[in-house]
């Protein structure tokens, strides 16, 4: 039951994430990314296997992405990883890696579709937000 998540303690949807990961049992392996940034091969797979574009998995909200002009829709894939991993607060998170697959967690209740492992609890959120019921069933 190994999960991973690329974690910034920092931010309420990686807290509730990793809070939803610990209420199923599983205590993950967790890298806080903005000090220990995934390597080049590791960012482009994480993105691959979890379906995104290198775009889609670029922050931009409290990130230096207005100044460093990565709105250009002319940057490659190349370029925008080149900015990512120069600046790692421009990887948006979290994302989460278990044997059942690959998410960037947002909202952090999608972190539900690829634990080996349920909620053994009721779970609300931060905000007060209630994703899991008292049997540990998500609240949809």
């Amino acid at each position: 039951m190994s999960v991973t998540i690329y974690h910034n303690p920092a931010c309420g949807t990686s807290r509730n994430t990793l809070a939803m990961i610990r209420n199923a049992g599983i205590e993950p392996q967790i890298i806080e990314y903005l000090t220990n940034p995934p390597s080049r091969a590791e960012l482009q797979d994480m993105i691959r296997q979890a379906g995104l574009t290198v775009r889609q998995a670029l922050r931009e909200k409290g990130t230096p992405f207005g100044e460093l002009g990565l709105s250009d829709p002319a940057l490659s894939d190349d370029q925008l990883l080149d900015a990512m991993l120069a600046h790692p607060i421009l990887i948006n998170r979290p994302f989460v890696i278990s044997e059942l697959g690959v998410r960037l967690c947002r909202p952090s209740e999608v972190v539900l579709d690829i634990l080996p492992s349920p909620q053994l609890g009721p779970f609300t959120k931060e905000d007060g937000e209630i994703v899991v019921d008292a049997q540990g069933r998500r609240v949809e």
